[in-house]
């Protein structure tokens, strides 16, 4: 049997390579192929096109390379249509993959989504085009399942959370804090700027400005590997700065608080049990067409599956050093506030905890082509 996968971000290259063993587990004879990164690489895919390639953020961003994305799109659909797979996997990246899921749905292969694209914070009516075109949807957050189910009566999967697939995989490295010679007679705060290079120009100087401002705290960079230093701009020159790179979870087991960058990462801080801050900048032209078309309060995943605010969420002109690190010396000095969080992080955890996301929509997709 083959199956042809398509992950076009870091996160999805990491989901889906853990469901990749899954499948494999189950059957050693498959053959995979498609869209991803050294992840699934390593997992068993050929990978075709790394996602490197295909990481555009932003309203600004997918405009200035809209012909390249649709040049990847051509050679997807060729590469398909030579590969001959028995089913389609997409993982996310949801711009690129509704497309390929109307061709697959074309020409008669099985097209499954793995973790739904976001048409439940905007764009709702997006939520007919995939009923059309996706034989099998399985979906990561709870509260997805009802929206599917009201907006278009469409039953689908509810498989768990992959993050929580990882996070309980991890084995914590003991020589981590010595290894990066961390001080742990200081608060460690860590700083989580995301993994594209459009965040990081937007937030790398605020997250500078709030450093300086507290020279007493040992502040540690989760950096990758894929990124040079220089896109970390000024918080690479400050004395009480750290960086690790892709060793985040290392980092949390370890830190006092976090200012994080909206996106999978205030999940796993918060499963974590770590205390944080969200902030989220844009351009001003995207900032406005967003806010127009976003149809949910909050942007973390962590108030999102809570359905209340549980983090502070300091959002384009909120998100000022003023502000960050007001809620900072909260985050590390309240007691009560932090418990609070904690108390909080351990509903969500439960909420989220159904076994193996990975293993649980395997079962189902090898099910599904008997």
């Amino acid at each position: 049997m083959k199956l042809y996968l398509i992950a076009g971000e870091r996160s999805g290259d990491l989901h889906g390579s853990n469901l990749t063993k899954a499948l494999k587990a189950k059957d050693s004879t498959l053959l995979l192929r498609g869209f991803g990164g050294d992840e699934m690489k390593k997992a068993g895919v050929d990978i075709f096109v790394h996602y490197e390639q295909l990481a555009f953020m932003g309203f600004v961003a997918l405009l200035t390379n809209i012909f390249t994305i649709f040049k990847y799109i051509r050679l997807c659909k060729n590469d398909i249509a030579e590969f001959k797979p028995d089913a389609i996997i997409l993982i996310d990246y949801g711009g690129f993959n509704r497309r390929i899921a109307k061709y697959g749905k074309k020409r008669g292969i099985k097209v499954f989504y793995y973790i739904t694209p976001k048409v439940w914070a905007w764009y709702q009516s997006r939520a007919f085009e995939l009923q059309r075109n996706i034989d099998r949807m399985f979906v990561i957050l709870p509260f997805e399942k009802n929206f599917f189910k009201e907006k278009c009566n469409w039953d689908v999967d509810y498989v768990g959370n992959p993050v929580l697939d990882a996070i309980k995989s991890f084995n914590p490295d003991p020589d981590f804090g010595i290894k990066n010679r961390i001080d742990r007679s200081k608060k460690i705060v860590a700083l989580l700027p995301g993994s594209r290079k459009m965040e990081l120009k937007r937030i790398v100087p605020l997250m500078a400005e709030v450093v300086k401002q507290n020279p007493g705290y040992q502040f540690i960079v989760a950096a990758v590997s894929n990124l040079s230093t220089g896109l970390y701009g000024e918080l690479a020159t400050i004395e009480n700065v750290k960086f690790v790179k892709d060793a985040s979870y290392d980092l949390l087991t370890m830190a006092d608080a976090a200012i994080v960058t909206s996106g999978t990462a205030t999940l796993e801080t918060g499963i974590f049990k770590v205390p944080q801050v969200v902030v989220y900048k844009m351009g001003a032209l995207e900032y406005q067409l967003v806010s127009r078309l976003v149809k949910v309060k909050f942007i973390s995943l962590v108030n999102l599956i809570a359905g209340k605010e549980v983090i502070k969420e300091l959002i384009q002109d909120a998100a000022q050093q003023e502000q960050v690190n007001s809620e900072l010396q909260l985050l590390l000095s309240d007691t009560h506030y932090r418990s609070t969080m904690l108390a909080e992080y351990s509903s969500i955890f439960k909420t989220l905890d159904t076994g193996s996301a990975s293993e649980n929509t395997a079962r189902l997709m090898l099910e599904a082509l008997k």
